[in-house]
């Protein structure tokens, strides 16, 4: 059970890192505020929120 879970770990942050150099890209050749740059930032907000979830909630101090 543990490996399959890290293993969708791996493939989530396999997408989290195209989706930001693909981010990046864009911006540099379309300006940060452009729409396909700005859509691109939601769905890279997305992968990260559902990477976030994956993990338990711990409270710090």
């Amino acid at each position: 059970m543990r490996t399959k879970t890290v293993y969708k770990q791996h493939l989530l942050l396999k997408q989290i890192n195209r989706k930001k150099k693909d981010m990046y890209k864009k911006a540099k050749q379309l300006g940060y505020t452009h729409s396909l740059v700005v859509t691109c930032s939601q769905e890279l907000d997305q992968l990260l929120n559902q990477y976030q979830g994956m993990f338990p909630y711990q409270e710090v101090g």
